[in-house]
């Protein structure tokens, strides 16, 4: 379902070519101030997602993001707008079908591999990196995303609501394979981790712009896991870290009083 007025007014080509490209039910909504009847549409269509034969998740009508689907899936196409559609499916239909590794074993090499970093720049990995569970957000866990909101406009971003035909999760960036790049992981990490998380902590990707991606969980996790799971989110997105609560620490007081995860990469 398409509000073809709305679409006329916002991003239309674009709008248009991301929905041709994902291939699938489709509902567009055009910026607002008032995200509820986004979430209510989400909130129905998860219902009806666990009969079967689909994954929701809100979408933002973004060049960017278009781009690096084209980019992963279409590789070499120097226009968009032209994807090749045979391309698109035989790349969806490749991860699909990938032996994927153990998410939880893919995570401990990225801490290998940060671990060693921050030794090599005399970072003080305790300290500096990890920190004490303090210094968290402490406001009120909602059900709105922070993701789709552009905060200069004070509206959410144009977006897709999308009911991804797969089966399971983490199979939704193959057909959204918005990463590799910069240190954004590629598909076959994307997949493995969410795997891992949703089977651990029944974590379900939600919401995707060009740089953000937010999971949302039944309930937030336990207090007493918070800095195992904020150490494996800092491997997997620095930047939430780095440019963001400053410790795993600081994260981890923020994790166990929220159902939804954040994560964005500079």
């Amino acid at each position: 379902m398409v509000d073809t007025k709305a679409l006329e007014q916002d991003h239309p080509e674009l709008a248009q070519a991301m929905m041709d490209y994902l291939g699938c039910e489709c509902t567009f909504f055009a910026p607002c101030t008032d995200d509820a009847p986004i979430l209510q549409a989400l909130k129905e269509a998860k219902a009806q997602a666990q009969q079967g034969g689909y994954v929701p998740m809100l979408i933002a009508v973004d060049e960017i993001l278009f781009d690096c689907l084209i980019m992963n899936s279409d590789e070499g196409n120097e226009d968009m707008y032209e994807f090749d559609k045979d391309s698109v499916a035989s790349y969806r239909k490749q991860h699909l079908s990938l032996s994927l590794g153990n998410g939880k074993d893919t995570l401990n090499k990225m801490l290998d591999v940060s671990m060693s970093y921050a030794k090599e720049d005399d970072i003080d990995w305790d300290t500096e990196i990890v920190g004490t569970m303090e210094g968290g957000d402490e406001s009120e866990d909602g059900d709105s995303f922070g993701g789709y909101w552009d905060y200069d406009d004070k509206r959410t971003l144009p977006l897709i609501l999308a009911k991804i035909p797969v089966k399971h999760p983490w199979e939704v960036f193959a057909y959204v394979p918005f990463g590799n790049w910069n240190e954004c992981p590629d598909t076959q990490v994307l997949m493995e981790v969410s795997k891992y998380w949703f089977e651990k902590y029944g974590a379900i990707p939600a919401v995707l712009t060009h740089d953000v991606l937010e999971f949302d969980l039944p309930e937030a996790i336990a207090k007493d896991v918070a800095m195992e799971v904020a150490l494996e989110q800092y491997v997997f997105c620095e930047d939430i870290v780095s440019q963001g609560t400053g410790t795993v620490g600081a994260l981890a007081d923020t994790l166990w009083r929220s159902k939804h995860w954040y994560f964005w990469w500079d």
